[in-house]
């Protein structure tokens, strides 16, 4: 799979279950490929090896994966913390069987740039702010996707 990351977490640890009293890490980001196709890739491991995935690559970079296990995702679980794809699966690297191979972008294909500016949800299911303001109260609870851009930074 060759994509353009569009967004990557932090490596976090857990208590791994298996073996008491130690730690699995793991980290995630999303690739993209097309307007319209994106998909979440999670990577779970040692320290060491989930440590030096991270520091691979970042946001912006193209990235070829080789050999991922393709999994159905849980879909009320893992929107909960993962980018909503419209793919109904994942990706999982394993530092066994997989590998991810940064390169730029200009050398694979340029199209791929272009990706990274394109919205991840439907233009239609965006809220502007003078809709919120007008209607804050009959929005009150309510998970609203907003759309905006940072004009300076200062």
């Amino acid at each position: 799979v060759i994509g353009v990351v569009i967004g990557k977490t932090d490596v976090r640890s857990f208590p791994d279950r298996k073996n008491i009293g130690s730690e699995r890490y793991t980290f995630s980001f999303t690739i993209r490929d097309s307007p319209t196709y994106f998909i979440n890739v999670n990577s779970w491991g040692r320290e060491e090896y989930i440590r030096s995935l991270s520091e691979s690559f970042r946001v912006g970079d193209c990235v070829t994966i080789e050999n991922p296990l393709v999994q159905s995702k849980e879909v009320e679980r893992e929107e909960k913390f993962n980018p909503v794809t419209p793919s109904c699966y994942k990706l999982l690297l394993s530092e066994n069987h997989s590998m991810v191979k940064t390169s730029s972008c200009y050398e694979m294909d340029t199209r791929l740039l272009s990706l990274l500016h394109l919205p991840v949800k439907d233009p239609q299911d965006y809220y502007s702010l003078g809709d919120i303001i007008a209607n804050g109260q009959s929005l009150d609870g309510r998970i609203l996707n907003v759309l905006a851009a940072v004009m300076s930074v200062s």
